[in-house]
């Protein structure tokens, strides 16, 4: 069993080699040590400047979330059935759901990372939903809520926003905010 900045070295070097989101729970067990405590490492290695980022599947660092492309926020209001529905259509159009946002009454924004950027991390993220029994933080917004997404080229935000209107997921003012003279 290592210690605390020996395990702290490892679980940054193994984050600096691979591409794949690493559990806390396969940290723990290769390092000897409870899970418990590599979240605990996560937090230290974070307060020290480490750009780690916590996703449905584990720990990665956010310098490769930063890849190349476009990059925007899309407001989105639906009920918990259309969740898949909204995720299908973003990824249709080869974007990536970084992170979904809500306006809280008392913390403020509160930001969860996705990082869903094909339909197998989908899937798996729905599955993963249904099985918690855990509340999605849009239902804390009446289903208004935002995701950041990354995409290739310019125009598919448009697309995006196009299919998503089309499907009644994209939220719009739809107050007339038209003036009569």
């Amino acid at each position: 069993m290592l210690e605390g900045e020996q395990r702290r070295k490892a679980i940054l070097a193994q984050l600096q080699t691979t591409k794949q989101a690493y559990s806390a729970t396969k940290f723990a067990k290769e390092l000897g040590v409870s899970r418990q405590v590599i979240v605990g490492d996560v937090a230290l290695l974070r307060a020290a400047g480490e750009n780690i980022i916590a996703t449905a599947r584990g720990y990665k660092l956010a310098s490769e979330e930063l890849a190349e492309g476009f990059m925007a926020k899309i407001a989105v209001q639906h009920d918990e059935s259309q969740t898949q529905l909204e995720l299908e259509t973003i990824l249709s159009f080869g974007a990536e759901i970084l992170d979904v946002i809500v306006e809280h009454d008392l913390y403020g924004e509160l930001v969860g990372g996705l990082y869903i950027s094909n339909e197998i991390e989908m899937l798996n993220f729905m599955q993963k939903y249904e099985k918690s029994q855990a509340r999605l933080l849009s239902q804390l917004t009446n289903g208004i809520h935002l995701h950041t997404i990354r995409y290739q080229k310019a125009e598919d935000l448009a697309q995006i926003k196009q299919a998503l209107a089309e499907q009644g997921i994209l939220y719009q003012d739809t107050m007339d905010t038209t003036v009569n003279k």
